[in-house]
């Protein structure tokens, strides 16, 4: 598996998603505003990976800190910079709230636990993948051609991946014959990066642009669609890369499921419906631009949401970490975190 988060005996290394594929490069990150610059740059991107990133974002500073006068207050206002570092996805804020409730005191004992803590999401984000991608390719049929948008393995999530790790598993399982990555524009995370997971693994994939997928659905080539997600509400709407909803509706018009593969924290039960989810609108140059190089006249104004919400009623099943949820998506997701037995994050 890919490592896109290594933690040593003194700070976290990130590997930087944007250099990606051309050469892969570590970020050593020793404070907490190291880890918020490479989140917010998408240097490690994906909401899995942002929340256990996040952490040890919160280790390294306490590290720092410890034995600073004003240290506790320092390492508060860190806090907070790393929760809000992106506002749609729900996993970090989450991640951060929770062990930021039960941190004891402080001093090395506060920095062993946030140690600790970071550890475990860690190797929970890998369980959890692996049980989605059981799940979700038991939903495909044998010799399944399928589409995929933006990025959702190991660089995403940590271990499989999301609706990347249900294609692993599918492939393994003689279920997928062909996957279509959507290059993802603005910043092309399916051509980059998906293209390039799928590669290293050996899949068989072809890479259309995002305007292709109309015409291969209509073709008759693609049998289901599987995305990843960044924030779904209490009613299963769904928000994740900007062009999802679009797919959905296309999947739609053409009779074809549209599965979300997501783990339980990126429910955010606090709210009724996708309308109410915050969409992160990033900076005019990424559209501007590719990797630098001027595709439109810099004056040009520029709308950029990076997120877009399908709503449940054009969503097949959500696939999570305990179990599928279909049909009435409001009751099926509180049963799902009845099962899980610890409820879901508040925003």
């Amino acid at each position: 598996m890919i490592e896109p988060i290594r933690p040593t005996a003194d700070a976290v290394e990130i590997l930087d998603q944007r250099a990606l594929p051309e050469r892969m490069r570590y970020i050593r990150c020793t404070r907490a505003d190291m880890v918020v610059d490479a989140i917010q740059s998408l240097a490690v991107r994906g909401a899995p990976a942002i929340a256990v990133a996040g952490l040890y974002g919160l280790w390294v500073e306490a590290l720092a800190l410890a034995g600073h006068t004003n240290g506790t207050d320092e390492l508060e206002a860190a806090k907070d910079r790393i929760r809000n570092a992106r506002p749609t996805a729900v996993n970090l804020a989450w991640a951060v709230d929770k062990v930021w409730a039960t941190r004891p005191g402080e001093g090395s004992a506060l920095v062993r636990y946030l140690r600790r803590e970071a550890d475990a999401l860690y190797q929970e984000e890998s369980l959890r993948n692996e049980r989605m991608a059981q799940f979700g390719a038991a939903l495909l049929p044998p010799s399944s051609r399928v589409l995929t948008h933006c990025n959702t393995g190991s660089l995403a999530t940590i271990g499989l991946g999301t609706a990347l790790g249900v294609i692993r598993q599918a492939y393994a399982d003689g279920r997928i014959d062909q996957v279509w990555v959507d290059e993802t524009r603005p910043l092309l995370q399916g051509s980059r990066l998906t293209a390039w997971e799928l590669v290293q693994d050996g899949i068989p994939a072809t890479l259309i642009t995002d305007s292709m997928a109309a015409s291969l659905m209509a073709q008759g080539k693609v049998d289901a669609v599987l995305v990843g997600a960044d924030r779904i509400a209490a009613n299963g709407d769904t928000a994740n890369k900007i062009g999802t909803y679009g797919l959905a509706v296309l999947a739609h018009f053409h009779h074809i499921p549209f599965y979300v593969v997501a783990p339980l924290s990126t429910i955010d039960r606090t709210l009724s419906s996708g309308n109410a989810i915050p969409i992160e609108e990033r900076a005019a140059h990424e559209v501007r631009e590719i990797r630098g190089q001027a595709i439109a006249p810099r004056d040009m104004p520029v709308f950029n949401p990076a997120f877009d919400v399908t709503p449940s009623s054009l969503i097949s099943a959500i696939v999570t970490d305990t179990g599928v949820a279909q049909g009435d998506f409001e009751t099926g997701i509180a049963k799902l975190l009845e099962q899980e037995g610890k409820g879901t994050p508040d925003a």
